[in-house]
């Protein structure tokens, strides 16, 4: 999925890869930016705590907001997604929420630049780099998954039967990770 962010003038690229097999993470994640086009930002997750492409459209606009405020927390927008993404407001704990470990088999990342032809390029590159298909069906979500995503953002049974759960349990959970997104805005 490649979006325009008009009010930033960024393109963003969501996608997932399924079945990787990863031995150590920082070594993944140095060989997997190590052609990084210095004017991009590239940040991977663990696709098993990802609430659909939603959630990391939300992250990155957040992310953004935060940059464009002179709110942000930290360095890179790379980074400050992670934060949002994970609703921590301390980098250590949004990346062991959310960042990609060994055990992760399914990475979810977004690549964030000024021009399309670099973002797809990128994506290229990483997709080469990891010798993997890209599978944006590791963002949709699971049984499994919603379980794992209430513990991680502490969603209780009351709040999901307050934002009508009955209806639409898959979106109830989409919007309570989203809604502690933007509570960070609140808080800093």
């Amino acid at each position: 999925m490649l979006t325009y962010i008009e009010e930033d003038q960024k393109y963003l690229k969501i996608a997932g890869f399924r079945g990787l097999t990863i031995r150590d993470s920082e070594e993944f994640m140095k060989s997997s930016l190590q052609e990084k086009n210095p004017d991009i930002w590239v940040q991977f997750f663990d696709a098993d705590l990802i609430a659909t492409w939603e959630h990391l459209y939300f992250a990155v606009l957040n992310a953004l907001l935060a940059y464009r405020n002179k709110r942000n927390i930290s360095k890179t927008v790379a980074m400050e997604t992670m934060i949002y993404a994970s609703a921590q407001r301390q980098i250590r704990k949004a990346i062991t929420i959310l960042g990609v470990k060994e055990s992760s088999s399914n990475v979810a990342f977004v690549i964030i630049g000024d021009k399309p032809e670099i973002v797809q390029t990128s994506f290229s590159e990483i997709e080469k780099c990891l010798a993997a298909v890209a599978d944006e069906s590791v963002l949709e979500l699971t049984e499994e998954k919603t379980k794992n995503l209430c513990k991680a953002f502490g969603i209780t049974e009351k709040e999901l039967k307050a934002v009508g759960a009955e209806s639409n349990n898959e979106q109830a959970i989409v919007n309570l990770v989203i809604e502690r997104m933007a509570l960070m805005q609140t808080q800093l």
